[in-house]
């Protein structure tokens, strides 16, 4: 799948299935918090239109055991570093841009 296909599926899409679709299309490993801590920050710098949205393991709409031990992560991490939040945005063509335009 790719970042306009996710586009086309949902209006709003959660920071950490983004994460993991420019990871999959970039060769990247999405488990690494670190580098969605960048990811995120790099999102923010640029002024996009995010909104911090508290995402629950069990809420991430998949079952598979790394993506919840991942959103539990993020969610520890979270409580002493913002740039470890999640967030909901619209996959519009800036988003994307901004997204593609990430060095990890």
């Amino acid at each position: 799948m790719t970042l306009e296909t996710l586009r086309k599926k949902v209006l709003f899409h959660n920071s950490v299935d983004v994460w993991i679709e420019y990871c999959s299309e970039t060769e990247h490993d999405w488990n690494d918090t670190d580098g969605y801590g960048k990811f995120i920050k790099h999102l923010l710098d640029r002024n996009l239109n995010l909104k911090s949205f508290n995402l629950c393991a069990h809420e991430s709409g998949d079952t598979q055991l790394d993506k919840k031990e991942f959103a539990e992560k993020l969610a520890n991490l979270k409580q002493s570093n913002p740039k470890y939040a999640t967030y909901t945005l619209r996959l519009n063509s800036e988003i994307i841009d901004a997204i593609r335009a990430f060095a990890h």
